[in-house]
């Protein structure tokens, strides 16, 4: 058994993840070529609904797209996409009409070798942090697209991910990987698991298509997680305790006039009992309010989500839009490869949409399983356990990312009182919270490869929340006070340039469904 080779892998479930998941592999080990060793079969239940609301990315999508071999033009055109820049934060310090800050997809200029928040303190505090560090927050806020029209494909002048319709997003994924990738696909239920004598699936009982083996099989079931949670009972680590929302309200909002802007990152405005997001595609808006059901009863939020529609649309339309419900539990399984099935997406769990952490998880996973795919048994015994202290890794710093923005907040309604409580944040935040009122976030506070958000993330929503580092400590050899004027001179001269040189993400939008992009 242990000399088994790995050659037939099998996701169960499609949507973003499973499709993302097989075309990655797929595209990794050529196995639409005669050459390849593996062959991946997709089967996906005709019976269950995809939740399809995930519509924000990060900008490593754009590698994960080019990976697979999906031109940005086909993708734009298909999905509906805009451009992604970052995040906004509105009302999360304490509600006022001038309270909101950026977290932007770029890290402030001469990042990791100045201290750049020492001089923004001391010769810039008039203005935001994110204003000062970095030009992209600005261009987010006029409107403006990450590139040009002569900017080549996934290149851009600014770093930048996307807004995308998910229902479509997956019938791309399906319709590139059956017709280019070589995968297989098959439209069934999967009505049992067999197993072999060590434990390890041998093969699933499907409704029609009768017996399908595999060798590594991959859960893209969603939450149901048929294989990980379900097959295994691999234990579920619940978070409410320290991430509240359990529930979200969405709507497809619809443009009032065709040339409305298209807003450059997702929106986040705090509410009573949560938070809304708002993300802007080519002829929609994806809105949901996602709040806490201990704090809130479902009517209210959607009274809420309407209320908040209503300022753009008016109340007239806001009403006759038809609210989505959706259930969650915050957690995430206690790991996420056993024996031969690793869980990917919803399966290995999900916190909340703050951040848009859950396609890029799904990317993430994907890309670790096919750069590092064992060859036999035996080998992916280290294999899975190497996956799963990684990814344990990369839950607690989201967890704890996610956290942090509401920790620091001043609002005084119940629900944003308790999440700031000292029992419901970890003792590792508590401690950074208190370094950081010493020095600013730096990246020897984050020893692992690849965390999922470095400490210039951690900076832009410290600073943007208003949190204070001591500025008169002794000076160290770090600080580069010049060298972190200049960098800061450099941003202000980037962003007049840019200010003038970027068309709005609706220009720039209309012009690639006309013309396209240029190839690389």
């Amino acid at each position: 058994m242990n000399n088994r080779s790995i050659k037939q892998i099998v996701v169960v479930g499609g949507g973003s993840a499973g499709w993302l998941t097989a075309g990655i592999i797929a595209a990794e080990h050529q196995c639409g070529s005669s050459d390849s060793q593996l062959q991946v079969t997709l089967i996906e239940s005709p019976d269950v609904n995809i939740v399809g609301v995930g519509e924000g990315t990060w900008p490593s999508m754009r590698n994960s797209l080019q990976r697979i071999g999906i031109s940005e033009t086909e993708f734009i055109r298909h999905c509906g996409a805009s451009f992604k820049q970052g995040s906004k934060f509105v009302g999360w310090k304490d509600g006022a009409e001038k309270d909101f800050y950026y977290h932007p997809f770029v890290v402030p200029n001469g990042y990791g070798h100045a201290n750049q928040y020492s001089t923004w303190k001391t010769y810039g505090a008039e203005h935001s942090f994110a204003d000062v560090v970095s030009a992209q927050s600005q261009v987010c806020q006029a409107g403006l697209a990450p590139k040009q029209n002569a900017t080549p494909e996934y290149a851009g002048v600014l770093n930048y991910g996307y807004h995308l319709d998910a229902g479509k997003f997956g019938q791309l994924l399906q319709q590139h990987c059956t017709a280019k990738l070589g995968i297989t696909h098959i439209q069934d239920h999967v009505e049992g698991v067999l197993s072999h004598d060590n434990g390890d699936i041998k093969s699933l009982m499907v409704r029609d298509y009768g017996e399908l083996t595999g060798d590594l099989f991959i859960d893209c079931t969603g939450a149901r997680s048929l294989l990980l949670g379900q097959h295994f009972n691999v234990p579920f680590i619940d978070k409410k305790s320290v991430l509240f929302n359990d529930s979200a309200m969405a709507l497809h909002v619809p443009y009032i006039k065709s040339d409305t802007p298209i807003e450059s990152a997702t929106v986040s405005t705090a509410q009573e009992a949560g938070w809304v997001w708002d993300i802007g595609l080519q002829d929609r808006r994806g809105v949901g309010y996602t709040y806490s059901s201990a704090h809130i009863d479902d009517e209210q939020a959607e009274r809420t989500l309407k209320s908040y529609v209503a300022q753009s649309i008016g109340d007239e339309q806001a009403a006759k839009l038809q609210a989505r419900k959706i259930s969650f539990e915050p957690g995430h399984r206690a790991h996420f490869w056993h024996k031969n099935c690793a869980a990917v997406g919803l399966s290995a769990g999900f916190l909340e949409p703050l951040e848009a952490s859950a396609l890029a998880l799904v990317e993430l996973s994907a890309t670790a399983i096919a750069e590092n795919m064992p060859v036999t048994r035996e080998h992916m015994q280290v294999t899975s356990d190497n996956f799963n202290r990684r990814f344990l890794l990369h839950w607690e710093n989201i967890v704890e990312f996610l956290k942090l923005h509401y920790v620091l907040s001043e609002r005084s309604e119940p629900y944003w009182q308790q999440m700031r409580a000292p029992e419901s944040i970890s003792s590792r935040l508590r401690a950074l919270l208190i370094q950081w009122r010493f020095q600013p976030p730096s990246r020897s506070d984050f020893v692992q490869n690849e965390i999922m958000f470095p400490s210039a993330s951690y900076q832009y929503v410290l600073y943007g929340m208003g949190f204070d580092t001591v500025n008169d400590v002794s000076s160290r050899v770090f600080d580069q006070p010049q060298s972190a004027m200049k960098d800061l001179q450099e941003n202000q001269q980037q962003l007049r340039k840019l200010m003038s040189g970027l068309k709005s993400n609706r220009d720039l939008l209309s012009h690639v469904q006309r013309y396209g992009f240029q190839k690389i």
